[in-house]
């Protein structure tokens, strides 16, 4: 095992005792920057983030920086190459260190959350939507290429459901086109492509801890990683409402913003890091028993679909999505058996009203997964026996819904 690898646990036993030592802090850096990482800057959480340390050179370690070294080591890994820069610093702030604004185009994929495409909006741009590919749902490079303008300034690519996309095509196509690539990373904690974490691919990577994701906290968090000492300059300073490193609390070289990480975030963080990897596995192995059963299930790709995982691809299952054309008569008959089940998402965001007027166009593929797409329950803590519950109840469904539907065929 390397040095750095050894770090995560033996900063995990040193917090939990409570006895984290600066020393510790400044030793870790010093790994880090052997491995070519660079120098870490810690920041805080929220609606955008607020620096609760402007970095390891001032005074006053806090849990919240315990908890993002432990993040960087234990997630980012030996192979990831970045900088730990925020909780959650948005792609917004990411974007306008960037220097991205008014009159630039930014590449979104449709299928995505909104806040994708807002923070686009945010930061003064223009969203440019891409259409996905129909078996993984993720931007290919051809749609990233097709979504391309002379006005394009980056694209922000999109770790859907827990699986980074091509990363090796889209580095191609945005480095032909002299585009930035950001990641948005999250949903896609330990993910790889290529034997490469999710988060060391782009300029930037923008990962959640809302309480929802593989790891999350009891409310708002996240984190931004960079491998760009200039930008990561830049987004600590709009964190930390404008000051540059090393500045007076009263001086301040453009307009940032605050928000707090707060203690009970960081605890239940660090607490949790210990148990992903062991997560993710559980995760992995609960997809595949899904798949298992589904496969053998006897439908056809009209009536039961599953996206596809490609072999480059390490998918870590923030969700588990299946396409069925009568969705919601399924979704109904599961929820009717105590069943619960989510959509992600019904509305491209193309379609969507504060969003139509970037619409460029239709996007075949994002629409016809909106009206199909179907995620069933995933956690860590699901047993085989619910996941086999659940893919019987999915298939009396399906089977009763064809039977309905036959019917009506008839009359």
């Amino acid at each position: 095992m390397s040095a750095l690898a050894e770090i995560p646990a033996r900063l995990s036993g040193d917090m939990r005792a409570g006895s984290l030592r600066r020393e510790d802090l400044e030793a870790f850096e010093g790994l880090l920057s052997q491995h070519g990482r660079g120098a870490l800057l810690v920041t805080g959480a929220g609606d955008g983030p607020l620096a609760l340390s402007t970095g390891l050179a001032s005074a006053g370690a806090t849990r919240g920086m315990r908890t993002a070294l432990l993040y960087l080591a234990n997630i980012l890994g030996a192979s990831a190459g970045s900088i730990l820069t925020g909780f959650v610093l948005t792609e917004r702030l990411s974007l306008t260190a960037l220097g991205i604004g008014a009159g630039d185009e930014v590449v979104v994929p449709a299928n995505t959350f909104i806040a994708t495409a807002a923070a686009v909006v945010r930061a003064g741009a223009t969203p440019r939507f891409a259409d996905v590919s129909d078996t993984t749902l993720l931007v290919t490079p051809g749609t990233l290429a097709e979504a391309i303008t002379p006005r394009t300034r980056a694209v922000i690519v999109v770790h859907l459901f827990g699986q980074v996309p091509d990363m090796t095509g889209l580095l191609a196509v945005a480095g032909q086109a002299g585009i930035a690539v950001i990641e948005d990373a999250a949903q896609a904690h330990g993910a790889e492509w290529c034997g490469n974490r999710a988060g060391s691919f782009g300029a930037a990577a923008c990962f959640s801890f809302y309480p929802g994701k593989n790891l999350g906290a009891f409310g708002d968090a996240g984190a931004v990683v960079t491998s760009r000492p200039e930008l990561a300059d830049r987004i600590r300073s709009l964190a930390n409402h404008g000051r540059s490193h090393g500045a007076s609390h009263y001086d301040h070289d453009c307009i940032g913003t605050n928000s707090r990480l707060d203690t009970l975030q960081a605890i239940l963080l660090s607490g949790k890091l210990a148990r992903l990897d062991a997560w993710t596995e559980r995760r992995i192995a609960l997809a595949f028993r899904y798949r298992s059963l589904l496969a053998d299930a006897g439908f056809s790709a009209a009536e039961l679909k599953l996206t596809d995982v490609a072999p480059q691809a390490r998918h870590v299952y923030h969700l588990f999505v299946v396409r069925i054309a009568r969705r919601d008569s399924v979704r109904a008959e599961l929820s009717r058996r105590g069943i619960q089940t989510g959509v992600h998402y019904p509305v491209p965001c193309h379609l969507q009203p504060p969003l139509r007027r970037f619409a460029n166009g239709p996007l075949p593929a994002a629409e016809q997964a909106a009206g199909e797409l179907l995620s069933l329950p995933m956690f860590p803590h699901l047993t085989d026996g619910q996941v086999d519950v659940v893919c019987e109840a999915l298939c009396d469904a399906l089977r009763a819904t064809m039977i309905s539907s036959e019917l009506v065929n008839v009359r």
